[in-house]
């Protein structure tokens, strides 16, 4: 038994003295890159940031959203002045798609669903899902689609980030920029 102990000991002693041995062969992720530009939707309500060299848009068939694009990352912003129904915006806002109904596969595969929460003083649900196109969507099928709704004090925003499924899967630093991006949204009227 009196040599399991020692074992032990010299285990815990090593991790304590030396702890770059429990990170041994782990990088430290890569910061995202700095969002430099910052963005305000045209009805003022809020502002977001992104990196240099995104191109942001309205939509055309809808005035209320805008959308950034960096290379194959997308992040659509839509707005409606008011609180909407909190779970019924939410739910419209995933069927928010890269191209409709009629082109896209009708399994959508959840990795999670209307999962509540508070920001700032504002309700929140975010879901996120996998959603493939029957034609190539920027030059891919299937996306993992996030949606986060906000509601309260007078505003209602979703935002949907779309991201290539393969790139999500393997670019630590790629879901590190799009989640920077979906958190610099700012309220003007906190």
């Amino acid at each position: 038994m009196k040599p399991r102990l020692d074992f032990v000991k010299t285990v815990l002693l090593m991790v304590v003295l030396c702890p770059e041995i429990v990170r041994a062969g782990r990088r430290a992720p890569e910061p995202p890159p700095a969002l430099n530009v910052e963005h305000q939707h045209p009805s003022g309500a809020f502002l977001f940031r992104t990196p240099e060299g995104w191109k942001v848009q309205p939509l055309a068939a809808k005035p209320e959203a805008i959308e950034a694009w960096g290379g194959d990352l997308g992040v659509r912003f839509l707005y409606r002045p008011g609180e909407s129904g909190f779970d019924s915006l939410h739910a419209d806002c995933m069927l928010e798609r890269l191209a409709g109904p009629m082109d896209t596969e009708p399994r959508v595969r959840y990795e999670y669903e209307f999962v509540g929460g508070v920001v700032g003083s504002r309700r929140a649900l975010d879901s996120a899902f996998i959603v493939s196109y029957d034609q190539p969507r920027h030059g891919h099928r299937e996306w993992r689609q996030r949606t986060v709704t906000v509601v309260g004090k007078g505003d209602s925003l979703c935002v949907m980030s779309y991201v290539p499924r393969e790139t999500w899967k393997s670019s630590a630093p790629t879901r590190a920029l799009v989640d920077a991006v979906l958190s610099s949204v700012t309220f003007r009227r906190p």
